[in-house]
């Protein structure tokens, strides 16, 4: 036996091993989930309470025959219209595509889903197919908000997987890697597959990048500074000064956390923090511990404390200044402004001015993340939480995952397990994949109040501290970004708040979205941001009158916050006042995993 034949032969046989260990770890997860018990069970079946809409859906599609007629009709027209095309363009005449993919769809980016007819067939088909359908159970007629949105959003979801790039003998790169490999790509892809249900407990948890490719302090999350306070909850960094002269107000960022912070200190040529030290202002930051056991009894009430109070206090005893600026960044925003309105309440003026990125205050048109809150998909969750405390790290991971399926799930399964390749190094992905865990009082309170019921936006609609939380009552200076194509705060969610704050508002949409919407540095050079200096209180006329501008957005921030900042007082250095230094950031709790 030569050489090459001996290869293949090996490749083959550690193949089928892989495949048999695959095939041993799904059957005693199978085991697992029938010996369960009944509603146990039922959750893990359904986890996501999707049955009964899309049963619901059925039913109203049926008492409709005549729609689902016509619709059936116009899928076969499309089809026809595609048999003709592919015919015209076997006997070598020039035809025009009956169905296109959208240009920033990167799963037909290779040449043959064009120029081979056979794949151009299979991709357009698969167009034609996926977007009858989604359109179809989007007009059904007769279902609850609720319902139809689940309907919508699941049947995208199922259409992604279905994808023809997902599949072996479908995709066109799959197979020629396979041919020109010797199928080593699919041995290493099982290999692949095998760590990842290694990684996930039987779940499966695709890598998304290197997980040895960065360090904290290291290569990540590198700018300068040191921990000068902290508590049980968070840690606060004070960053070096690199300027002679600073604002006098000094910048106190709360990030969410459900991520860590460093999404704004990745490299120093897209940190935003290291961005705004140079601006001239002194910046704190907040890093959340990553809760375990010992914190899961942790309510709103001491993330407002502990997270934001303390903090507060923390800064006046490190600079001698009591007035600061501030951003709240996501579900940091959302406390951020709840502690404004706690702080009005007690005539606590300290805050002269805030920015929130990309955080919602007013949950009615939070995005396609409703669809995974509801009262059993709740109950479920809470139910998860109950025997340690708090929510595992990464479960959220998919939920996020899935707003952007095709990017974030499929394009990482076709180029893990089917092309059998080694995942990218990436500064982003390597933040997205180092997850936090929730403590189970603090996420079901704000998964409830926020998203389900929509208490934040009602004044008095909730409680912190025995005090009413009424956001009308924020009077102070704001500036709101959101970004256009943001799947998780939806721009038009985040512009409500331009309505419910009472002092003056100024409303930025970026180009991009959740992250890269925010850290977009003006050294990048890319995307653009739109603004409308009349600021009008209707999102329409916003839209209308808005003007685009190239590249970030981030000096149209500085001029507005530099007016509102205080005039120029000496850098201060960390450690030079009240607070000892404890350690250097970027701080022990950031580097705590959730695994």
């Amino acid at each position: 036996m030569d050489e090459q034949s001996s290869n293949e032969g090996s490749g083959s046989e550690n193949l089928a091993q892989e495949f048999l260990k695959i095939a041993a770890k799904n059957q005693e997860l199978l085991t697992k989930l029938m010996t369960s018990p009944q509603e146990t069970m039922t959750r893990l079946l359904d986890p996501l309470n999707v049955s009964e809409s899309f049963t619901r859906g059925a039913q109203q599609l049926v008492a409709n025959p005549d729609k689902l007629i016509q619709a059936n009709m116009q899928l076969w027209q499309e089809h026809l219209a595609l048999w003709q095309q592919a015919t015209q363009k076997v006997l070598g005449a020039q035809a025009e595509s009956v169905a296109n993919a959208e240009r920033s769809d990167r799963r037909f980016k290779a040449v043959e889903w064009d120029q081979n007819p056979i794949f151009d067939f299979i991709r357009q088909s698969y167009l034609i197919t996926s977007r009858w359908l989604i359109k179809t159970m989007t007009d059904i007629e007769g279902l609850s908000e609720a319902d139809a949105h689940k309907v919508k959003f699941h049947t995208e979801q199922m259409v992604n997987a279905l994808s023809p790039s997902n599949f072996l003998f479908t995709n066109p790169e799959v197979i020629k890697e396979t041919i020109e490999s010797g199928g080593q790509n699919l041995v290493r892809g099982a290999e692949n597959l095998k760590r990842d249900l290694e990684a996930g407990d039987g779940q499966l948890k695709i890598t998304q990048t290197d997980p040895h490719a960065y360090e904290l302090g290291r290569n990540i999350a590198t700018t300068p500074g040191k921990i000068v306070y902290q508590n049980d909850l968070v840690q606060l960094i004070q960053y070096e000064p690199t300027t002679d002269k600073v604002h006098r107000r000094p910048l106190l960022i709360i990030p969410p956390w459900i991520n860590k912070y460093y999404i704004l200190d990745l490299q120093p040529k897209n940190s935003f923090i290291r961005w705004a030290l140079d601006q001239g202002y002194t910046v704190f930051v907040v890093s959340w511990a990553n809760p375990d056991a010992r914190l899961a009894e942790k309510t709103m009430d001491d993330y407002l404390q502990e997270g934001i109070l303390d903090p507060l206090n923390a800064i006046e005893w490190a600079t001698g200044e009591a007035e600061v600026s501030m951003i709240g960044y996501c579900i940091g925003g959302t406390l951020t402004s709840a502690a404004l309105a706690y702080m009005a309440a007690q005539n606590d003026s300290r805050v002269k001015a805030v920015t929130f990125f990309a955080a919602q205050t007013d949950f009615s048109e939070a995005g396609d993340l409703k669809v995974f809150i509801d009262e059993d998909q709740l109950a479920g969750l809470d139910e998860q939480m109950q025997d340690t405390g708090y929510l595992e790290a990464g479960a959220m991971a998919t939920a996020f995952n899935m707003l952007r399926s095709n990017d974030l799930i499929w394009s990482f399964y076709v180029n893990n397990y089917l092309l059998g390749k080694d995942p990218m190094q990436f500064d982003l992905l390597y933040w997205n994949a180092d997850a936090t865990r929730m403590p189970r009082h603090v996420h079901m309170y704000y998964l409830r109040e926020c998203y389900l019921h929509n208490n934040l936006a009602k004044p008095g609609g909730i409680t912190l501290k025995d005090v009413p939380i009424d956001l009308t009552k924020v009077t102070i200076p704001v500036y709101l970004q959101a970004a256009k194509e943001d799947h998780i705060a939806p721009y038009p969610s985040v512009f409500k708040s331009k309505n419910i704050f009472s002092g003056p508002v100024r409303f930025m949409l970026a180009g991009s979205g959740h992250i890269a919407g925010v850290i977009n540095p003006p050294s990048a050079n890319k995307y653009n941001y739109w603004m409308n200096e009349a600021q009008p209180d209707n999102l329409d006329e916003w839209l209308a009158g808005a003007e685009s501008h190239p590249g970030s957005w981030w000096h149209d921030w500085d001029s507005w916050l530099a007016p509102l900042s205080g005039g120029e007082v000496p850098a201060r250095v960390p450690g030079d006042g009240e607070l000892a230094v404890i350690e250097d950031a970027p701080g022990s709790y950031v580097k705590v995993k959730g695994e």
